[in-house]
C-alpha cells in the first residue's frame, strides 16, 4: 500500500524517490523483491489543510492510498530482518536486513506501522549509520526518511539520536551521493516539526545545509534547500543563516540563467523569503540582485490593455524612430519591438536595453496569464501572508512594478509602489526604475484621490530622489505641484507631509543647485556609469526648451502664498527634521523671489526662534541629565536632527539678512544672543559653520550692538580652531593638513584667549605630533611652534609627554633633520 504525504504552505516535505535494489546494490539478494514491486514510489503531493505545519499520515480524509497485490516483502519476514540488524549479527547480513526494511518502508504507512511494532528497531537502523558500507548507509538513511515522513514516528526518530549521527555522517569528507541524498531528505522531513527545526538548528547541519547546496548531484542540492526552507520559518535562525552566507548561494538559483531543478528553486525562493521579512536582510537579498514583488489578485489585471498597433516609445517616454509607417497585422512588430534592441545600430545604453526587453517579457507574460498571482488563502490561516510575494531577477521584478502601476485596482498600485521604495537600495536600482518609466506612473499618482496612494507613490518617490540624477528627471515629470498641492491641504496625515517635504527639499536644496552647475561633467559622467543618457533631452523625455519651460511653471508653485504660510508654521512647531526641510524650500523662496515679501509679511521670526531653539540642546546643558541618555542611538539621531535644523535655518536667516527691510524688523540681540549659544553647544562641528556665518553677518548689520557683544573671539574658539583640527586629524591630503596647522599656528601666535585651551581639551596633540613626524617642512615648522607655545604652560607637559612627543623630537634631533634645533628647544622645555 502506498500513501501520500500532506504538504503545508509553512513546511515542506520533500519526496521519497525509490531506489532498486537488483540495480543499486549488486550484493543484495534479489530473490527477496519481485520483480513485480521492485520500483514501488511514495509520492508527496501538496495539500494546504494542515494548520501546524506537520505532514499527518494517519488522516484518511486526506491520503490517497494507492494499494498493491503485494508488499514486495510478507509481513511475516519484518521479525526476521528486524533481528538480522542486532549488533551480534554479520556486517554483511545487517546490510542485507537494513535494505530490505528500506524497500519494504516504501510500500506505505501500514508498512511503516508494521516496522514501529518492534521496540529498539529505530536505535538499530541509527546504529547503521556507523557502517563502512555506503550501501548500508544509504539503505538506514532511506529507512529514517521514510519513517520521519509520518508525523506520528518523528519524535521517535529524533530520540534516537538520528540528527546527532546525520549529523556526524553528513561531515565526513568522501560520501556518495545516494547516502548524502537520504541522510539531507531524513532530516528535511524531521525539520518540518517546529520543536525539531529548533533542535536541528543547534547543531552543524546549518553550514552542512549550506556546504551541500555546491553540491553536483541535483538531488543533494534540493534536500539541502528543503532543509533550510524550513529553518528560514523560525526567525531565530535568520541571523546565524545570515553570517553563514546562505543569501549568496540561495540568490544564485534564481539570478543564474543556467538549467536546473524547479524543487531547488522553489526552495530557495521560500527561504529568501522568509529572509526579506527583515528588513536588513532584505538589503542584502536585493544586493544579489532580487527583487521582492508583490502578488496581485488576477483581477487586477483585467484593466491591462496593451495597445497592439501602437508604435511604441522607450520605457522612460523617449519616442523610438518608425522605419514604417504601416502597422503589422496583428501588432506583432509593436510588441515585440524589444527583442531587437540588442542591435548594434540602436546606440542605447544597457540601462534602456535591460529596460526594454524586462517591459517586453512581463508585457507578453501579462497578455498570455502566465504572470505569477496571488493564491487564495483560507480564512485566518496563519499561512493567510506567506503568499503575497515573490523573488524576480532585478530586471523582470522592475518592468513588473512598473506594469502594475499602470493597472487600476488601487490594492495593487499600493503594493507596488511601496514595493519600490523598498527596491530602491542602490544608485543602480534607482536608474532602473527611472529607465523603466516608474517615475511618471507616480508622479501621475499623486493627483489620485486616495491617500493611500498618494502616500505610496510619494514613499516611493522620496527614495528614488535621493539620487541627484533621478531628483532632475522627477522635477522634469512635474512633481512640483502635485507635492505642493498636497502640502496645502491641511487634512493629509503627517507621514506623507514628511515624505513630500523630503522630494521638495532635495528638489530645491539651493546648495545641491550650486553643485549641479558647478560640476557638470562628473555629474554626466556618473550619469554615464550608471546607464544614463547623454544629456537631459533623452535621459527625461523633454527637449531642452520644453524642461526649461517645464522648470519655470512648476517652480512658480512654491511662490504660493497658502504653502509659505505652510512651511512656516511647520518651521514654528515641527520637529527638527521636518524644520530642516522647510528652512530649506524656504530658503529657494527667498532665492526665487529676491523682494522677500512673501516671506516677511508672516510671521517667520517666530519660526527662526524655534528652529534655534532646540530642546536637545537644553537637555545637553543641563548638567543633572542623565549621562547614559547622552550616549544612547536615540539621542545622537535625535542631536544629529537639531543640528541640520539649525544649520538650515542659519542659512534661511542670512538670506533673509539681504533684505533691509526684514533687518529693521527683526531683533537682532535675540538672535545674536541665541546664534552664540548654539556656537558654544557641542552640535556636530559641520553644522557650525553657517551658524557662524550668520553671525558674521549679523554683527556687522547690527552697528554698535555688535561692539558691545564682539564674536570674532568666540568663533575663533568654537568654530575656527576646531574646524582646523578636525580638518589636521582627518584629511587625507597633505597639502589640506599643512595649510591648516599653519592656519592654526597664526590663530594661537596672534594670542587669542584660550585657543591653546580649545587644543588640548580637543585632543589634538596626537595629529600634531604625528603631523611632525610625517608632514612637509612647513606643516613640521607650524606644529613645532604650536607645540613649543602648549608646553609654555607645565600643566600641558603630561599630554605632550603622553602623545609620544619626546620619542618624535629625539627622532628628530637625532636625524638631524632640517628643524632638529627647534625640536631641540621643545625637547629641553619637556624635559628640564
Amino acid at each position: 500500500m502506498l500513501a501520500s504525504t500532506i504538504l503545508t504552505p509553512s513546511k515542506l516535505v520533500p519526496p521519497i524517490t525509490v531506489v532498486v535494489a537488483a540495480e543499486t546494490h549488486p550484493r543484495n539478494r534479489v530473490a527477496l523483491f519481485p520483480k513485480s514491486n521492485s520500483k514501488l514510489a511514495f509520492v508527496a503531493r501538496a495539500s494546504g489543510n494542515a494548520r501546524d505545519g506537520t505532514v499527518d499520515a494517519t488522516s484518511a480524509p486526506e491520503i490517497d492510498a494507492v494499494t498493491s497485490s503485494s508488499s514486495g516483502l510478507g509481513d511475516g519476514y519484518v521479525a526476521l530482518f528486524v533481528r538480522m540488524l542486532g549488533l551480534d549479527r554479520d556486517p554483511l547480513d545487517r546490510e542485507q536486513a537494513i535494505v530490505a526494511l528500506w524497500k519494504y518502508s516504501l510500500g506505505g504507512k501500514k508498512c511503516i506501522d508494521t516496522l514501529m511494532q518492534f521496540p529498539g528497531c529505530i536505535n538499530l537502523v541509527v546504529n547503521l549509520l556507523r557502517s563502512e558500507s555506503s550501501s548500508a548507509c544509504e539503505a538506514a538513511a532511506g529507512l529514517l526518511r521514510s519513517l520521519s515522513s509520518v508525523n506520528l514516528y518523528r519524535n521517535s526518530v529524533a530520540d534516537s539520536g538520528a540528527i546527532e549521527e546525520i549529523n556526524r555522517l553528513l561531515r565526513q569528507s568522501s560520501l556518495a551521493p545516494e547516502v548524502k541524498e537520504q541522510s539531507l531528505s531524513a532530516l528535511w522531513n524531521l525539520s518540518v516539526d517546529e520543536k525539531l527545526c529548533i533542535k536541528i538548528s543547534k547543531t552543524e547541519i546549518l553550514p552542512l545545509a549550506i556546504k551541500y547546496l555546491g553540491d553536483e548531484d541535483i538531488k543533494v542540492k534540493e534536500a539541502a534547500g528543503g532543509i533550510l526552507a524550513n529553518l528560514a520559518l523560525s526567525r531565530v535562525n535568520h541571523d546565524i543563516m545570515v553570517e553563514a552566507g546562505v543569501i549568496p548561494k540561495l540568490a544564485k538559483f534564481l539570478t543564474s540563467n543556467l538549467e536546473g531543478s524547479k524543487v531547488i528553486r522553489k526552495e530557495a525562493r521560500n527561504a529568501l523569503l522568509e529572509l526579506v521579512k527583515d528588513k536588513y536582510h532584505r538589503i542584502l537579498v536585493i544586493e544579489e540582485g532580487l527583487v521582492p514583488v508583490p502578488l496581485i489578485d488576477a483581477a487586477a489585471f483585467k484593466s491591462f490593455t496593451p495597445g497592439l498597433h501602437l508604435w511604441p516609445t522607450l520605457p522612460d517616454g523617449t519616442e523610438i524612430e518608425r522605419t514604417s509607417r504601416l502597422p503589422s497585422r496583428y501588432g506583432a512588430s509593436e510588441l515585440l519591438l524589444g527583442l531587437n534592441v540588442d542591435d548594434k545600430n540602436a546606440n542605447l545604453e544597457e540601462a534602456k536595453v535591460n529596460a526594454i526587453v524586462g517591459r517586453t517579457q512581463q508585457q507578453f507574460l501579462a497578455r498570455v496569464g502566465a504572470l505569477e498571482m496571488e493564491e487564495k488563502t483560507m480564512p485566518h490561516s496563519e499561512c493567510s501572508n506567506d503568499l503575497r510575494f515573490t523573488l524576480l531577477p532585478w530586471m523582470d521584478g522592475v518592468a513588473r512594478l512598473v506594469l502594475i502601476l499602470e493597472l487600476e485596482d488601487k490594492s495593487a498600485i499600493i503594493k507596488a509602489a511601496e514595493s519600490i521604495a523598498t527596491a530602491c537600495i542602490n544608485e543602480h536600482m534607482r536608474i532602473a526604475f527611472r529607465e523603466a518609466g516608474a517615475i511618471k506612473h507616480l508622479v501621475r499618482l499623486l493627483n489620485c484621490d486616495d491617500n493611500a496612494v498618494q502616500l505610496a507613490a510619494t514613499q516611493a518617490l522620496e527614495r528614488l530622489s535621493v539620487s541627484n540624477i533621478v531628483c532632475r528627471v522627477i522635477e522634469a515629470e512635474g512633481v512640483l505641484g502635485p507635492l505642493v498641492s498636497i502640502l496645502k491641504c491641511s487634512e493629509i496625515a503627517g507621514t506623507i507631509v514628511e515624505k513630500s517635504l523630503n522630494i521638495l527639499a532635495r528638489i530645491l536644496d539651493p546648495s545641491k543647485e550650486m553643485q549641479l552647475k558647478s560640476y557638470d561633467g562628473p555629474a554626466n559622467e556618473s550619469e554615464k556609469a550608471f546607464g544614463g543618457a547623454k544629456g537631459d533631452c533623452v535621459s527625461t523625455g523633454f527637449s531642452s526648451t520644453e524642461q526649461t519651460v517645464s522648470q519655470t511653471y512648476t517652480r512658480n508653485d512654491i511662490l504660493d502664498s497658502v504653502f509659505i504660510a505652510h512651511l512656516v508654521e511647520i518651521l514654528k512647531s515641527f520637529p527638527p527634521s521636518l524644520q530642516e526641510k522647510a528652512a530649506t524650500v524656504l530658503e529657494f523662496v527667498a532665492l526665487t523671489d529676491p523682494t522677500l515679501a512673501p516671506i516677511i509679511s508672516l510671521d517667520i521670526e517666530s519660526g527662526l526662534n524655534s528652529a534655534f531653539q532646540q530642546k536637545i540642546l537644553k537637555i545637553s546643558a543641563d548638567m543633572e541629565s542623565d549621562v547614559e541618555d547622552q550616549f544612547s542611538e536615540a539621542y545622537a539621531i535625535e542631536f544629529e536632527e537639531a543640528g541640520f535644523a539649525i544649520s538650515a535655518a542659519s542659512r534661511l536667516l542670512t538670506r533673509l539678512l539681504d533684505c533691509e527691510q526684514f533687518c529693521h524688523k527683526i531683533n537682532s540681540l535675540q538672535f545674536i544672543d541665541l546664534l552664540r549659544g548654539i556656537l558654544r553647544s557641542s552640535i556636530p562641528l559641520h553644522n557650525k559653520e553657517w551658524v557662524a556665518a550668520c553671525l558674521v553677518k549679523l554683527s556687522s548689520l547690527s552697528g554698535s550692538i555688535a561692539s558691545l557683544y564682539p564674536i570674532n573671539v568666540e568663533i575663533t574658539l568654537y568654530e575656527t580652531i576646531p574646524r582646523l583640527l578636525e580638518q589636521i586629524r582627518t584629511s587625507f591630503s597633505p597639502e589640506a593638513q599643512e595649510t591648516a596647522v599653519v592656519e592654526l599656528n597664526r590663530i594661537i601666535s596672534e594670542g587669542v584667549v584660550d585657543s591653546t585651551e580649545a587644543i588640548i581639551s580637543d585632543e589634538a596633540i596626537y595629529s600634531l605630533v604625528n603631523l611632525i613626524e610625517e608632514g612637509s617642512d612647513r606643516a613640521v615648522e607650524a606644529s613645532l611652534a604650536i607645540l613649543y607655545n602648549l608646553s609654555m604652560d607645565s600643566e600641558n607637559h603630561s599630554a605632550l609627554v603622553a602623545a609620544g612627543a619626546v620619542q618624535v623630537l629625539k627622532r628628530i634631533v637625532l636625524a638631524n633633520r632640517t628643524h632638529w634645533e627647534r625640536a631641540l628647544l621643545l625637547l629641553r622645555t619637556l624635559q628640564p
